[in-house]
């Protein structure tokens, strides 16, 4: 059973994806992936937004969905990668347009990254499109360094962070 989640920022509730939320965090992904003229493919490169058991929670990751009354407006995830030994790739961070423009993406990146380093993790992976120009924006704001490495179709940019791992006492 995945880690559990809960925060809230403003409005909206952050909390641990649930099967219930499956179909509306997959039109939330397509929605905006069209809003930037990029295609969703649920039986490739979006099937862990349709598949989280297996591609999340059975890998040791986590899937988050933001909600305002109720409805959903933003998704999020990590899970190991095999890019580094304690790497992890943050994937299908997306907000709707209204929950754009107030702090969520950032309180959102920021959460999950401490949600990643409690989990042991040292290292984070992303792959984005240059077109999602408020992305990739948050992204280098908050530390994510070029890399190279695309292995998404839609993307022409890959970022990586080195988390500081407090040592224990």
């Amino acid at each position: 059973m995945p880690i559990e989640h809960r925060s809230t920022f403003g409005p909206y509730l952050v909390r641990s994806w649930q099967p219930g939320d499956r179909e509306a965090a997959l039109a939330l992904i397509a929605q905006v992936l069209q809003e930037y003229n990029l295609t969703c493919e649920p039986a490739d490169s979006d099937r862990d937004a349709r598949d989280v058991e297996t591609c999340y929670w059975e890998t040791g990751g986590e899937f988050w969905v933001v909600a305002v009354d109720r409805v959903l407006v933003g998704t999020v995830g990590y899970r190991p990668t095999s890019r580094g030994p304690d790497a992890v790739e943050l994937r299908k961070m997306y907000l709707l347009p209204q929950a754009r423009g107030q702090g969520l993406g950032r309180y959102l990146l920021s959460t999950m990254e401490s949600a990643i380093q409690q989990r042991g993790f040292g290292e984070i992976w992303l792959e984005t499109a240059s077109v999602l120009k408020e992305a990739v924006g948050l992204y280098e704001a908050s530390g994510y360094q070029p890399a190279s490495g695309v292995e998404t179709a839609r993307c022409d940019r890959v970022y990586r962070k080195t988390l500081t791992q407090s040592k224990p006492d």
